[in-house]
């Protein structure tokens, strides 16, 4: 027999059994899709930010849809609306979702800090921390080369005087530009709740050394607060939210307007 027809004969009897094999394989060993959880998907706004907790949008999908004790409404980026449509899918009720916000804790911008370098390197974030914290004399600022701008699906942040600021109105709360600050400064709370905008934990002489806006640890936002709702830790004040009910006491107190309180 012809040598070549041979070879031919066997490959395709090769192929036609790696043909069977594999869909066999696919009927028994395949895995059938939750359907609900498709269906929750299709709604869901494909960021895979994992701002709601799980990995990513197909994550929450299944979870919804597998585990009936997961809230809908903990999409920061689809909102109300996305909640009302995931609830309705469930043949739940639709519960209203926390408007979150990014929020920078620095207000060190070029005109309050003191530089003690000039940065001539790589133009992100993290290489001129490695780098004396690309010239910035306080080691716990921002430094203003926006690697948080660069992965803000939304246009939320913007670098104004040095210093990264949040639209948020903008602002999805979606994580991403926490995760890529290499100084931890930003951090996801919610619209309304007041905020320390500032993270050195030196003593007031040092942090008044290298910035006019920092907190100094002077306590008096701790005592003007009725209700107990502020705290000294590692030289900075802290507000904790179960106890804060917005009054303002602790902006006004505040010197250097360290608090934000919207």
């Amino acid at each position: 027999m012809n040598p070549i027809l041979i070879a031919v004969l066997l490959l395709s009897g090769i192929g036609l059994l790696l043909g069977v094999g594999l869909g066999l394989a696919a009927h028994f060993m395949s895995v059938k899709e939750n359907e609900t959880a498709v269906r929750i998907l299709s709604e869901l706004p494909g960021a895979n930010c994992g701002a709601c907790g799980f990995s990513g949008c197909a994550g929450y999908a299944s979870a919804l849809a597998e585990s009936p004790g997961v809230r809908t409404n903990l999409c920061p980026v689809g909102g109300d609306e996305v909640a009302a449509r995931v609830a309705a899918i469930l043949g739940t009720e639709a519960a209203k979702t926390e408007k979150k916000t990014a929020r920078v804790r620095c207000r060190g911008t070029d005109a309050c800090r003191v530089r003690v370098a000039d940065y001539e390197g790589i133009s992100t974030c993290r290489a001129a921390q490695a780098l004396y914290n690309g010239g910035s004399g306080c080691a716990f600022g921002c430094i203003g080369l926006g690697d948080c701008v660069a992965v803000c699906d939304e246009g939320a942040i913007s670098i104004r005087e040095g210093v990264a600021v949040v639209d948020e109105a903008r602002c999805v709360a979606c994580g991403k530009c926490k995760d890529a600050c290499p100084k931890k400064l930003i951090t996801v709370t919610p619209v309304g709740a007041p905020t320390v905008l500032c993270r050195n934990p030196e003593k007031g002489p040092a942090t008044k050394a290298v910035c006019s806006m920092g907190c100094l640890g002077c306590r008096l936002c701790e005592k003007a607060c009725p209700h107990g709702a502020i705290v000294m830790e590692n030289g900075v004040a802290r507000v904790s939210r179960s106890k804060c009910t917005g009054c303002g006491a602790c902006v006004e107190a505040c010197k250097f307007g360290v608090i934000y309180l919207k």
